[in-house]
């Protein structure tokens, strides 16, 4: 049954977490639009409703986001100081995000017989909001804005099981005024396998020379 949603709200899997680290809730509060001030909680207009992902677990079924209720209440556990109006924003951007990131995650995954059985599955997710990736790391250096949270996600194949890392960055939107909120994600293999690494070197073979083979092509006359 699925009960549980694809970005860890805590150190481990449980039927009680929720997708996005503890550390981490506070950081996409704050990225965000829309934080309240500071006022009385009333948590009375929070949705119990959960969405069901379009990530597929290994145990059938599909992961599920938590709700507004639940988002809440994980926060206010850990001291967190959550806004109850808040989540009406919060939990439909997380959402996508986490949509997004299953998309990203899924073009590095076509062609490779993922679907000879069953289709690539979730099997577990970490948020790591606290550890730079060496591709962070090195792309800070250079003075670029370093990702506002990172996941690590564990996938099944057909019984072989590749990590993703994923970079999360935030801009704003066009316009001096402008107080949307952008995301680029940036996710791949992890370099800790055969597997990942052989995934990792076809893409730059693919983007170097797949693009050369391009522009060397007649256009036709």
């Amino acid at each position: 049954m699925a009960d549980k949603c694809p970005v860890d709200h805590g150190s481990h899997s449980s039927d009680q977490s929720c997708p996005v680290d503890h550390k981490s809730r506070t950081t996409w509060a704050s990225v965000l639009p829309g934080s309240s001030p500071t006022h009385p909680v009333n948590t009375s207009s929070l949705s119990t409703e959960r969405e069901v992902s379009s990530i597929p677990r290994t145990d059938n079924g599909n992961w599920v986001y938590p709700s507004e209720a639940q988002f809440f209440a994980a926060m206010a556990r850990k001291n967190h100081n959550p806004h109850a109006p808040d989540m009406k924003t919060i939990i439909p951007i997380h959402n996508a995000v986490n949509e997004r990131a299953w998309s990203e995650l899924m073009k590095w995954e076509s062609g490779r017989g993922g679907e000879k059985c069953g289709g690539v599955k979730l099997v577990t997710f970490k948020g790591r909001p606290n550890d730079l990736t060496p591709k962070a790391r090195l792309m800070t250096l250079l003075g670029y804005s370093a990702p506002f949270d990172r996941h690590d996600w564990v996938v099944e194949r057909c019984g072989t099981r590749i990590r993703y890392v994923i970079d999360f960055y935030t801009g704003r939107g066009a316009g001096p005024l402008s107080n949307n909120v952008s995301f680029y994600l940036d996710v791949r293999p992890a370099l800790d396998n055969w597997e990942g690494v052989k995934m990792r070197a076809e893409n730059i073979w693919q983007d170097w020379f797949g693009s050369v083979r391009s522009g060397n092509t007649p256009s036709p006359s």
